[in-house]
């Protein structure tokens, strides 16, 4: 599984950008799961309820399921698990999106506003390889993404984790065949000592990258 991070400080952008994200990514066929990551004391689950009775009871585990889905909550009762931990319990996919967990030792993309008054993280976390803001005068020693083209966005993660494929996903073929190509068997044949006949002029090639094509010449 690739895992890619996505971090910034609070009101910066970070949950419209994942959740842009994840429609992109899987609608190009990928699955993705995601991890957030909170400072404060959360439960998803209510007072009163069975499950929330399981857990005060004792229990270190919970599964509440149904047909569409089932939720798993853990109580610590102890120190917070790092992130290689909660990873390790997470099913196989494509790529796992991470949000938060800024000072952890993955790849991280930073999403920054510069209204949010806060400095730049990526000053220094050398693990911060690019930025995505909204601000088109930031200049940094690392890409500088628009945060609201969540398509190119999207690209530089899939590139980052080894995901993208190949620059070119097509062959260039070059066609040879011209009016003025070598002369059929039973023709005249070059006189020994003599220069040789030049080159056919080659047809333009095309090279396609997707559904894109351009057409180029030869060398």
């Amino acid at each position: 599984m690739k895992v890619y991070g996505v971090i910034g400080w609070k009101n910066s952008g970070k949950t419209g950008l994942m959740e842009r994200l994840v429609a992109e990514i899987t609608g190009r066929g990928f699955t993705v799961s995601t991890v957030k990551h909170v400072h404060h004391d959360v439960d998803l689950d209510q007072p009163g309820k069975d499950t929330y009775r399981h857990r005060i009871a004792g229990a270190s585990e919970v599964v509440l399921a149904s047909k569409d889905r089932f939720a798993l909550m853990v109580e610590h009762r102890g120190p917070e698990p790092d992130l290689r931990t909660v990873l390790a319990r997470m099913a196989p996919v494509d790529l796992i999106l991470v949000e938060g967990y800024k000072r952890d030792t993955h790849l991280k993309l930073e999403v920054w506003r510069r209204e949010t008054g806060h400095d730049l993280i990526q000053t220094n976390d050398p693990l911060v390889r690019a930025v995505a803001t909204d601000d088109a005068a930031l200049r940094c020693p690392v890409p500088v993404l628009d945060l609201n083209d969540t398509a190119t966005v999207a690209d530089f993660i899939l590139q980052e984790t080894g995901l993208a494929p190949d620059r070119f996903d097509t062959v260039a073929v070059v066609d040879w065949s011209a009016t003025n190509g070598p002369s059929p068997p039973g023709k005249a044949r070059m006189r020994s000592g003599s220069a040789p006949p030049p080159p056919p002029a080659p047809k333009p090639a095309i090279c396609a990258r997707g559904p894109r094509q351009r057409r180029i010449s030869p060398p």
